[in-house]
């Protein structure tokens, strides 16, 4: 065999190589990565209702930004306020500094400095929330937490472990670990 052969052979042979190399880096750099995944869609300054079976407002969403994860169907948002109306249709106000929302809405996940005050009317005493993490259940009118949990409302200051609300019915409970201090002075 000739030089000529052996070096045709050895170019062939590097050409193969070399396009079987292209395919599979091509065939990599489009495969989907689940972790590193962009979002398909990003809102910005928005304000959504949502509304249950029977057309009724079930919760309104307002934040500076929102994008849906494409893999889970999910959104991640950034400092939302949630607005939950009560049975009478007025609106607790749940603020924090991340949120996350599950496919169907069923779950809120509120994490980072998030706050929690009950409609302001002449009827109710004014009461507030205080945790780094609350779960809510829009459809079971549910919001719970592990974490700890200030509350207060005129004339008395709750801490404890664990929270659970009815946040149609307005009634809470704090789960463990619990410290109250009752100021009659301050109710009035």
């Amino acid at each position: 065999m000739n030089w000529r052969t052996v070096l045709g052979l050895v170019l062939a042979a590097a050409a193969l190589a070399s396009g079987w190399a292209a395919w599979q880096q091509r065939q990599s750099a489009h495969a989907v990565d689940p972790d590193n995944q962009r979002p398909d869609y990003v809102l910005g300054d928005f304000e959504i209702v949502t509304l249950d079976k029977d057309g009724k407002e079930s919760a309104t969403l307002r934040a500076p930004a929102m994008e849906r994860n494409p893999g889970d169907d999910s959104s991640d948002i950034t400092r939302p306020v949630f607005l939950l109306p009560d049975s009478t249709g007025r609106h607790w106000q749940l603020k924090a500094d991340t949120g996350w929302i599950s496919a169907k809405g069923e779950e809120l996940r509120l994490r980072g400095n998030v706050s929690g005050d009950s409609p302001r009317d002449d009827q109710t005493p004014v009461t507030t929330f205080r945790t780094d993490a609350l779960d809510v259940f829009p459809d079971r009118d549910l919001a719970r937490t592990d974490a700890r949990v200030t509350m207060t409302r005129p004339g008395l200051h709750q801490v404890g472990l664990g929270f659970q609300a009815n946040l149609k019915s307005g009634q809470y409970s704090l789960l463990s670990q619990v410290k109250t201090r009752y100021e009659p002075n301050a109710a009035r």
